[in-house]
């Protein structure tokens, strides 16, 4: 039976702007975390996929197409529902409001949006290492636009929270998501009673 309690962090934004180093920071204070593109680099090994940027983006779109736009979410509940975790949870990497709806199901949702400037953004990405990391300006922008095919600006521009990313340290970053989080974290315990 699902925990419909429990706190759900959502976390979204561009790729790069800071949403796994919240996520991770979380994790310490105890959250469960899944990453919505590991679930999607999941399903490429299951695939026999290469986990390259343009085999994700592919798999991404395609999932999304097959199953409608909150596909990937629907993949984490089954996850969820496997491992039996009911603690609360960050799902970094929310790319759609359809995405938000069906994590409702399972509990109280928040949405962050962490936002950066690109130049940040590509910086991150480099120096991050990850076989799907853009290698220049051109495969970045692109990266970009298929972020946004999905709806990644309608969640960005509807969640409960925005953070900036911009000229702060990473300990500021952290510091500042969680403050938020903690204020929602009273709030479901306040509504549980």
């Amino acid at each position: 039976m699902p925990n419909k309690r429990r706190l759900i962090v959502c976390l979204t934004g561009m790729p790069g702007a800071g949403k796994s180093t919240v996520a991770s920071y979380l994790k310490e204070k105890g959250f469960s975390v899944i990453t919505m593109g590991d679930v999607v680099r999941e399903e490429a090994r299951r695939q026999r996929l290469e986990p390259t940027d343009a085999n994700l983006g592919s798999m991404m779109l395609k999932l999304r197409q097959d199953l409608g736009q909150g596909a990937v979410a629907h993949l984490i509940l089954k996850k969820l529902e496997r491992d039996g975790d009911e603690n609360n949870l960050v799902i970094d990497g929310i790319r759609s409001i359809p995405e938000v709806e069906v994590l409702k199901t399972i509990g109280e949702v928040r949405l962050l949006a962490i936002h950066a400037s690109q130049d940040t953004r590509f910086k991150h990405l480099t120096e991050r290492g990850r076989s799907d990391a853009p290698t220049n300006p051109d495969e970045f922008a692109g990266r970009d636009k298929r972020e946004l095919s999905v709806g990644i600006s309608e969640a960005i521009a509807l969640a409960d929270e925005t953070l900036s990313n911009n000229e702060i340290t990473i300990n500021q970053l952290k510091e500042k998501a969680y403050a938020i989080v903690k204020v929602w974290l009273a709030e479901a315990a306040a509504e549980a009673r």
